[in-house]
Formats: structure tokens, C-alpha cells, sequence
């Protein structure tokens, strides 16, 4: 017998852009539109996202949120330099969005920063359902 997985088309969405990251340099975005650069794992219980967002302000510049099994990750980058007569400036938004494995506690997650990286950790509290076969009625 055949069994089918069901990959969640979301997910499949967010291989294409980290497969769009990987591409050649010669083929890659300006820094200013690239997504946030993540790594994430499960350990001891808890699904972990770990984001690369150097020289943000924690308080200011980024937003975790959670909802309907997706984690976002915003941050807003502004930098000014000025040099006597001459200034420039760099703005842009940064998002990046995960869903969450089953059984996440969406009412637990917790975030910290740290030297350029925020953690975000969501403990994984129920056990996500077991496959189960579904008898078919027949009827004639």
C-alpha cells in the first residue's frame, strides 16, 4: 500500500525563498530585500528559531509574532550616517515566517537577543495525532 505525505504548501513557499538565497552570487538580491536569515531545530522539547538581525534594537526595530501555527519575525532596519556636508540612509523591512511543527504552545513562545541573534523558543507540549486508518462504509 501507498502512503501519501501531505506537505503544507506554506512550507513549500518558504523552501523557494531560502532556495532563492542559496543562488550565485551574480543572482542575488540587494541587502535590502533579503528575508531574515534563520536557522531552526527541535531540542529538549522546544522548537527553536534562531534569527540573524545585527545591529537592531530589540525594543524598537523588531516584532515576534505568533498566530495560527506561524511565526513572524519583523524587523525594521533605519540607519543614518552623516559625515560633515554628506549623509546617507538605509530603511527596510525584513520579515521571515515559519510554521510551527505540531503540538507547539503557541501561549508559551519566548524570545531573547543577544549579540546580533534573537532566539525565539516554543515549547512542544502535545504530542501531534498518530495516523489512523478510517473504515470505509460501503453502501450499494
Amino acid at each position: 500500500m501507498t502512503t501519501l505525505q501531505h506537505r503544507d504548501p506554506r512550507r513549500q513557499f518558504a523552501d523557494l525563498f531560502d532556495w532563492a538565497e542559496s543562488l550565485p552570487s551574480m543572482f542575488a538580491w540587494p541587502a535590502t530585500m533579503r528575508g531574515v536569515r534563520i536557522e531552526e531545530f527541535t531540542e529538549g522539547g522546544k522548537y527553536v528559531v534562531r534569527a540573524e538581525l545585527p545591529g537592531m534594537d530589540p525594543d524598537k526595530d523588531i516584532k515576534v509574532e505568533v498566530a495560527n501555527g506561524m511565526l513572524a519575525i519583523v524587523a525594521t532596519r533605519q540607519q543614518e550616517e552623516h559625515d560633515g556636508s554628506r549623509s546617507e540612509f538605509h530603511y527596510g523591512s525584513l520579515t521571515r515566517r515559519v510554521m510551527l511543527p505540531d503540538g507547539a504552545d503557541e501561549g508559551a513562545v519566548a524570545a531573547k537577543y543577544a549579540a546580533g541573534i534573537l532566539e525565539v523558543t516554543v515549547p512542544i507540549t502535545a504530542k501531534s495525532a498518530e495516523t489512523r486508518t478510517i473504515a470505509i462504509d460501503r453502501t450499494e
